[in-house]
């Protein structure tokens, strides 16, 4: 669903990343760590096109990003950051056009409503919204049109509990129905209840994978960046 081939890309002042080289099958949900500034975002941005690598291939669905068709993008279910909406139109606007934009039937938005709890806010206007709200209206966005590939960068951001726990249902059950996922977190312990496998990045790198199996992770994960960091001791300006 998406491979990464060799993918750099250097910023001026140094940041950026590079080597990446990893694959999301389909069913599979790969999660993504690391600090603040490894390149977490940057990746992200590559695999959707929002920036382009100076070297290397990112494909999706089979093709690279520079012959894919307009049509491929139909496919893709993406939060970035923040969600991306319009702040003087309601939620249920902003879904529409999102029905729209992907050639989703108006049904699925109707149904998003009341699968992520925003009937009760239907009518209002985005900018009114709390943050969790946002975030919700972000997610129903982006996965309404049931995307074959799903990329979501930090997605429990301002979640309450009960939020995190329909969008752990949410990203399984799809995950079961044959999408592919990758997610980015700080939650370990929460990315570790439903991802596949762990990709562990460090200072614009790809560092390996991070065994879910073991009992306290974030010691895992912080010797694991501390290991690299010692085989690494020039360290390279990245951005988030």
């Amino acid at each position: 669903m998406l491979e990464f081939e060799n993918v750099s890309l250097r910023f001026r002042g140094g940041a950026g990343v590079e080597n990446l080289t990893f694959r999301v099958d389909p069913g599979e949900v790969v999660a993504l760590i690391g600090l603040n500034g490894a390149g977490k975002t940057t990746l992200m941005r590559l695999a959707l096109r929002m920036l382009r690598p100076q070297r290397g291939t990112v494909r999706l669905f089979g093709e690279s990003l520079d012959d894919a068709h307009d049509s491929s993008w139909a496919g893709v279910g993406a939060l970035i950051e923040v969600p991306l909406a319009y702040p003087e139109l309601t939620v249920r606007e902003n879904l529409r056009i999102a029905c729209l934009l992907h050639g989703s039937d108006r049904r699925h938005m109707e149904e998003s409503l009341t699968t992520w709890r925003l009937a009760p806010f239907a009518d209002r206007r985005f900018h009114r919204l709390s943050l969790g709200n946002k975030q919700r209206t972000g997610l129903a966005s982006a996965l309404q049109h049931d995307p074959r590939l799903i990329v979501l960068d930090e997605p429990s951001n301002a979640l309450d509990p009960a939020s995190v726990l329909l969008l752990r249902d949410q990203l399984t059950r799809r995950a079961r129905e044959g999408a592919a996922i990758l997610v980015s977190s700080h939650h370990l312990d929460e990315v570790a209840r439903i991802a596949d496998r762990v990709l562990l990045m460090n200072a614009g790198r790809l560092i390996g994978e991070l065994d879910i199996t073991g009992s306290d992770l974030e010691r895992a994960f912080f010797d694991r960046i501390r290991e690299d960091d010692e085989h690494h001791p020039t360290p390279q300006e990245v951005v988030r």
